[in-house]
């Protein structure tokens, strides 16, 4: 699946893509206070975000230099396919206050889809959308694999690649 960039002018980001033991503390810190800020506090959810699928995972970050401080911008992981899941899946797609109506929710997205397209050809890749943003994965080639339904007080619906 080949997704047609997005075109818009983003700010530079300093993009790295890493496994989870390849990351340093600082890079483990900010991923989580990114996570927490959005889901937990912004989205008022209490849920157990870390759940000890990121030692096995993959993650994407988009770190942005402000005023000479470094700022993660935006962020995702992706779940590599095992014995209980064929799929590749995407998740804990999140970017900053900072950073939001600029587009690098798509960025993360295409960049994501692109990465997993070259380490894991031929593999379908899922995703587990709040309901709301079904539209905006959609335009990457995600469809509704099952009904909405409730995930910690949030409509959430799986989405699959074709």
């Amino acid at each position: 699946m080949t997704v047609q960039s997005t075109a818009l002018p983003l700010p530079q980001f300093d993009w790295q893509w890493k496994a989870f033991d390849a990351l340093d503390a600082r890079e483990v810190y900010a991923m989580l206070k990114l996570r927490s800020d959005a889901f937990v506090v912004e989205q008022n959810c209490v849920y157990g975000d870390i759940d000890g699928l990121d030692f096995g995972a993959w993650h994407l970050f988009a770190w942005s230099e402000q005023g000479g401080a470094r700022e993660l911008a935006g962020y995702l992981r992706v779940l590599l396919p095992d014995a209980q899941d064929p799929d590749v899946r995407i998740g804990r797609v999140v970017t900053s206050q900072n950073h939001r109506g600029i587009k690098l929710g798509n960025a993360l997205l295409e960049r994501a889809i692109a990465q997993i397209e070259r380490q894991w050809p031929e593999v379908a890749m899922r995703l587990h959308a709040q309901a709301h943003l079904q539209k905006f994965y959609g335009a990457f080639g995600f469809s509704p694999v099952g009904e909405i339904h409730d995930e910690d007080g949030i409509a959430h619906v799986w989405m699959r690649s074709a």
